[in-house]
């Protein structure tokens, strides 16, 4: 019996023993550093395939205790390349060296349809990470890399429900469509509102036609592929971020105020009527904004994983206030990432849905609340004493800004729903196969109401300012009230297929990618109406049923455009070819047939072709033994891409319709017949570009860059010609003819100038330079020369008068007007004209000139990063320089003879009112717009681990705007670079903000 006991109690020690050891947990310990050496507070050090993990002190240090003797340690920090070691047994005094990312040579690239690490493009790819994107109360992606990649040109307004203007290496056509196409993890063509800034992984900016030409004839602006965070098998994760931001406007016109007004209506015997002077002192600017906007956001996002598989599911709430009455954006974002493994691997399932929901609230009759904001006098009153809008419909075109604000709904709600499921298989003798599917639908809701009160304007001649280069439209209003409303949706079906042959022969390495695209889209399934004569005010655009339109003589329904609907398909086969000689010479090869319904039908389908190069000159022999070059490679590209945006399914078809009346035996008789000509031969648009490349790295490591050179050519540019009448009946045709040049150099530069244990700066400087000319503007049936005047604001007074020109031999944006040349001995302004001889009478036209390009010479970004202990301080500064600007709000509000009915500037105090030539649109206006404003500067501190479930904590202050220096007069030089008209300033400009911004990030 004691044998038993004894051999009881032995076994209950030993299993006791034996639990305890394998309890008994393996402590490592040691340090993270950089690649001087440098400690790095902050990393994350966590236990591989576990939730268990701990962040560096302040000293670089860590300790933790991990569940086995042979387990794997991944150390990250943002910038860095994460690092994995494999344990065996107790560590101490580890010291864990981080590369920096910004010089990592193995850094990935997302390039169409794969993946390339950075030492082995061939192509101009510029990348941007997250933490580097421009911070603030930013929901634009446009906006996100505004300065931060060379050769993108990117303008934007203050308005929260305007998209930021986005063109790459210059203007390609004369299309209105001159944005980049985007890809969203993988996806093409995804709609930019559905990616949530706080989302976004790294932003790839594919620039030459190299690295753009797979996408064929989507890419002639350029492709930007956005990559969103996905989960770590390494680690579960719940991070949140948020921050609330006060925008301010930060300039203003200086109009004169009732005083000022007053003094010079008195000095020149002018007088104000007893209908507009109420003995008011009324700042019209400031009456139409509120005095402060709020934005705020917030972000929460789920992500982990395990050793076969990895999730990430995000929420995002944005909503930023306009600082102009009534003006307001909302958006929520839900988005889910999801990947999952099976057979041992070899196969990868991945899910993506995105879905966000916009409401824009925006100014009713925006642009013309702008215009008469400034035009107001302020000796007119906002209110009349009895509460009632203050009005004088005796002034034609003098309207209450306020009223129309107060008076108007412009509102839309845009859904946009984005899910791919993709399959990816790996294949014996290097082979994988992935297949993509996707599918995007988008649905507006609009809405547009103006109530009784506008009625009155119907009979004050209310025109519209619309932007530059449309010429404003009598609109009106109806009776008792106006209503539209549309809603109409878009769908994409897209299946992607491709095979990827990977495989290395010693020291020869290939990797080419087959495939085939199948988009079919479908636009415009909706339908719009429009109804007048509503019994009350407050029913808005929500119920149309409530009106009598019936009972208005000659009312007719708008029911929008008979193109709207319309089904588009697009077909292509892909190749490309990557070959590797010993990691020292690179070539790429890549070809894509694309047919698309939109064009004729005997020019259906185009090819694509590029073929680029590289030398990695420091891994050549005789560059063993010099201390200069870290890296070192010459780049050159060539290939053909396509412009097929801007376009519609009717784009080359023959379409009749109504021609209005014609009065036939004591009737009128409605009229039928073309609208628009049948073009069978309309073909794509083909933009060749030829880029050059330098990328080196030096001083090891401490500085980086590239130099790329390009020439971008643009031939078969599409639009609407005028014809001879006896060839195409309706005297215009849509078709090919024109040619465009782009030729420019882009600079970028990285460097750390300082680096010691606690302080750290490091810079990042990115230059471009860009020509543009339109080459050619004819084609076999144009009729008009060589040369297109356009853009008219049609300000008082400027009927007829034109400010740009498409001219061969010009670029984009050249202005064409009169040349202004002081005044004459009676003090009235003169200008040169055709003949060289100055004239106070010239000719629209007949006596203009060349005056200067609204295209930029030089394009600058430079970032500054400072890190001292656990603070950072990011100062980011953007110059624009060498552009011209229109300044035609100036011209409109230089016109003393009328300032006792209209305001004007207070620069305008000289000025006679006998000199009815002063305001004309002329050179006088044409100004500088160069500038260089400090964009953001951003203070945080990083919090050492606070507790166990806090990982990291951040809090963070922004400043956005914070000053601008230009010689700009208007209210910001930042005007719009897109489309075909740019760098006019025409009464539309919604005026940039000034914002603080008080945010915070954790992860738990």
């Amino acid at each position: 019996m004691k044998k038993t006991k004894f051999k009881l109690l032995a076994l209950f020690f030993l299993i006791a023993f034996s639990i305890n050891s394998w309890a008994q947990k393996t402590q490592v310990s040691g340090k993270v550093v950089d690649d001087q050496n440098m400690p790095l507070p902050g990393a994350n050090v966590v236990e591989s395939g576990t939730k268990n993990g701990v962040m560096t002190d302040f000293d670089g240090k860590f300790r933790i205790d991990v569940s086995k003797p042979n387990a794997v340690i991944v150390v990250s920090f943002v910038g860095y390349a994460d690092q994995s070691i494999k344990l065996s047994g107790s560590k101490s005094n580890m010291t864990i060296k981080l590369v920096s990312g910004a010089n990592n040579l193995e850094q990935v690239v997302v390039v169409g349809y794969g993946k390339s690490s950075r030492k082995n493009l061939t192509s101009a790819v510029t990348s941007v990470k997250a933490e580097a994107l421009n911070r603030g109360a930013i929901s634009d992606v446009g906006q996100l890399l505004q300065g931060k990649a060379s050769g993108l040109n990117i303008s934007a307004s203050g308005d929260p429900n305007r998209k930021a203007s986005v063109v790459l290496r210059g203007a390609s056509t004369l299309n209105s469509s001159q944005g980049p196409f985007y890809v969203v993890d993988g996806v093409p063509g995804v709609d930019i509102s559905l990616v949530s800034p706080d989302d976004i992984a790294t932003i790839d900016v594919l620039k030459d036609a190299a690295a753009t030409a797979i996408y064929g004839n989507r890419a002639a602006n350029g492709v930007i592929m956005v990559t969103t965070k996905k989960g770590s098998k390494e680690k579960a994760q719940i991070s949140y971020s948020s921050y609330v931001g006060f925008e301010k406007v930060s300039n203003q016109l200086d109009m004169m105020n009732a005083s000022q007004l007053r003094a010079f209506v008195d000095k020149n015997n002018l007088s104000f009527t007893p209908e507009n002077d109420k003995g008011a002192n009324t700042n019209w600017q400031k009456a139409i904004l509120r005095s402060g906007a709020l934005s705020t956001s917030h972000n929460l996002s789920l992500s982990g994983g395990g050793e076969h598989g990895n999730y990430m599911a995000s929420l995002t709430t944005l909503n930023r206030e306009g600082v102009i009455l009534s003006s307001n954006f909302k958006r929520v974002i839900a988005h889910l990432a999801i990947e999952q493994y099976a057979f041992d691997d070899n196969v990868k399932f991945g899910l993506n849905i995105s879905n966000s929901n916009t409401n824009s609230n925006n100014v009713a009759q925006r642009n013309t609340v702008l215009l008469q904001a400034v035009n107001h006098l302020p000796v007119s009153p906002v209110k009349n004493p009895d509460g009632t809008y203050f009005e004088n419909f005796n002034s034609t075109g003098y309207f209450n800004p306020v009223a129309l604000i107060n008076h108007g709904d412009d509102d839309t709600k845009t859904s946009n729903l984005v899910g791919s499921f993709t399959t990816e298989i790996k294949l014996p003798f290097g082979l994988k196969y992935n297949l993509n599917l996707a599918y995007q639908k988008s649905t507006t809701l609009h809405g547009e109401f103006y109530d009784s009160y506008y009625q009155q304007y119907n009979s004050a001649n209310f025109y519209n300012n619309p932007d530059p280069p449309a010429t404003h439209t009598l609109i009106n209003f109806g009776v008792n009230g106006s209503a539209l409303r549309n809603t109409y949706t878009d769908t994409n079906n897209i299946v992607e297929s491709f095979l990827t042959w990977d495989k290395t022969f010693g020291n020869h390495k290939i990797n080419a990618v087959l495939g085939y695209s199948w988009q079919e889209n479908t636009l415009g399934d909706g339908f719009q109406a429009t109804t007048t004569n509503f019994p009350v005010d407050n029913v808005s655009y929500n119920n149309l049923a409530l009106s009598n339109y019936t009972s208005v003589s000659g009312y007719k329904v708008d029911f929008g455009s008979s193109t709207i609907y319309q089904k588009t398909r697009l077909i292509s086969d892909f190749f490309r070819l990557n070959y590797n000689y010993n990691d020292k010479y690179l070539i790429q090869g890549s070809i894509r047939r694309d047919g698309g319904s939109v064009f004729g039908a005997n020019n259906r389908w185009g090819y694509f072709p590029s073929i680029g190069g590289a030398w990695r000159v420091d891994k050549e022999g005789f560059m063993a033994n010099q201390k200069v070059f870290d890296d070192l490679k010459l780049r050159a590209s060539y290939g053909v891409t396509g412009n097929s945006s801007g376009f519609n399914a009717y784009t080359a078809q023959f379409i009749s319709g109504s021609l209005g009346t014609y009065y036939y035996n004591g009737q009128q008789v409605g009229a039928y017949g073309p609208n628009q000509a049948a073009n069978p031969d309309l073909q794509w648009e083909k933009t060749s570009t030829a880029n050059l490349g330098l990328d080196f790295t030096v001083l090891k490591g401490k500085l980086s860059g590239s130099v790329d050179v390009y020439d971008k050519k643009t031939t078969g540019m599409i639009t609407s010609y005028s014809v001879n009448p006896v060839l195409v009946p309706i005297g215009s045709i849509v078709a090919n003819g024109g040619s465009m040049s782009n030729k420019g150099i882009e600079v970028s530069l990285n460097a750390t100038p300082v680096q010691t244990k606690n302080f750290t700066w490091s810079t990042g400087m990115n230059a471009s330079h860009n020509k543009n000319e339109i080459t050619k503007l004819t084609n076999p049936f144009f009729i008009g020369g060589d040369s297109i005047r356009r853009v008219q604001p049609d300000g008082g007074g400027q009927t007829g008068s034109t400010l740009q020109i498409f001219k061969e031999g010009k670029p984009l944006g050249q202005f064409f007007t009169l040349q202004y040349a002081g005044k004459d001995a009676n003090g009235i302004s003169q200008y040169v004209a055709k003949d060289g001889s100055l004239t106070t009478t010239p000719a629209i036209g007949t006596d203009y000139h060349y005056a200067g390009s609204a295209q930029p010479k030089l394009l600058l970004g430079w970032s500054n990063d400072f890190k001292y202990k656990n603070f950072d301080l990011n100062i980011f500064i953007r110059g624009v320089f060498g552009n011209k600007i229109f300044n035609a709000t100036r011209a409109d509000l230089f016109r003393p003879a009328t300032a006792m009915t209209t305001n004007i500037l207070v620069d305008a105090a000289n000025e006679s009112p006998n000199d009815l030539n002063s305001f004309k649109y002329s050179t006088r206006f044409i100004e500088d717009g160069s500038y260089i404003r400090l964009d953001n500067a951003t203070l945080g501190y990083n919090f050492p681990q606070i507790h166990k479930y806090i990982k990291s904590l951040r809090i963070y202050s922004t400043v956005n705007n914070l000053f601008v220096i230009t010689k700009y007069t208007g209210i910001d030089p930042e005007v719009e670079q897109g489309g075909t008209a740019p760098g006019v300033d025409s009464n539309n400009f919604y005026p940039k903000t000034r914002t603080v911004l008080f945010g915070l990030k954790a992860s738990f």
